[in-house]
């Protein structure tokens, strides 16, 4: 009887394991392969060796170099800042009585709307040309400080830019994440801390953090894994050209390496991947250990 239903849940389970073996281990079994076939010829599909000149390579390209930077810094900058800001928020909205439904819908609009036409309405407000200061800089302007081309300027100010707009981006997902989870608290709690005279910190720290620590941990794990793969965001705000932006990020660089300008050269686009895929699974795993006494499940 058991080995039917053993074998009944397999056949249910087949068409998932089908499904991840085709679009996700093969993918990345191929991946694996490129990445260590040198001097790979993407015309005749031939390679001189195997070793691991490929990762080496990428970890010396100054263009990987700066693409890693770009993207470390961006990932340190909006996922506490936005998680953060989304948490403040949040706790505005949950106090905000009979027109909480209308803010929330306000703050979500963001959402669904088109980040790459989000992009372009950035690049309109901070972008300086010929003809136009931009909404940015006349508002500088008038603070008495001097215009900035966040476009295409210095780099702290296209890092602004990016980091900015990253922000404004995924700040709606994590609202609506966190408003939902204290609507899910448990208010006997509060009731309960009111009446012993707790002060509101307090009851901050040691009600509504350790409830709310589930959601907070899925959107600090998720933002850490988006902020890693960011790519058409940049592109919207700095153009196709990343490299020459000095603004790339890891994923840019990888499709650059396969279809961009540097394009053909998938055991390179390749060895970047895994790369990335390396520091993104490291990160989890911290970030999963450090759950496990911090994150509070009902």
């Amino acid at each position: 009887m058991n080995s039917k239903n053993n074998l009944k849940g397999w056949l249910y389970l087949l068409p998932a394991l089908i499904f991840l073996g085709v679009f996700m281990v093969y993918p990345l079994i191929d991946v694996l392969i490129y990445s260590i076939e040198e001097g790979y010829n993407f015309a005749s599909q031939t390679y001189s060796g195997v070793g691991i000149y490929n990762y080496s390579y990428v970890l010396h390209d100054p263009y990987f170099l700066q693409a890693l930077k770009n993207t470390f810094i961006l990932v340190i900058i909006t996922v506490p800042l936005s998680t953060g800001i989304a948490l403040l928020i949040s706790l505005a909205l949950n106090r905000s009585g009979r027109f909480k439904e209308l803010f929330q819908t306000i703050f979500f609009l963001p959402y669904v709307t088109n980040t790459l036409a989000v992009g372009l309405v950035f690049m309109i407000l901070f972008k300086k040309t010929a003809y136009s200061e931009g909404l940015i800089n006349l508002l500088l302007n008038t603070l008495g400080m001097k215009s900035v081309d966040f476009i295409e300027g210095p780099y702290w100010a296209k890092m602004f830019v990016l980091c900015f707009y990253t922000i404004w981006v995924v700040l709606p997902f994590k609202i609506l994440i966190l408003t939902s989870a204290l609507a899910s608290v448990n208010q006997d709690y509060y009731n309960v801390a009111k009446v012993d005279g707790t002060r509101k910190w307090r009851i901050f720290t040691r009600i509504t953090l350790p409830m709310i620590s589930p959601s907070l941990f899925y959107l600090i794990i998720t933002g850490f894994i988006g902020a890693f793969k960011a790519y058409s965001d940049v592109v919207a705000l700095f153009g196709t050209d990343l490299n020459a932006a000095g603004m790339n990020t890891i994923v840019g660089y990888v499709y650059d390496m396969l279809y961009g300008n540097s394009g053909g050269y998938p055991s390179f686009a390749s060895a970047a991947a895994l790369i990335l895929f390396a520091i993104v699974l490291t990160i989890t795993v911290i970030n999963l250990l450090v759950s496990k006494k911090n994150v509070y499940y009902n």
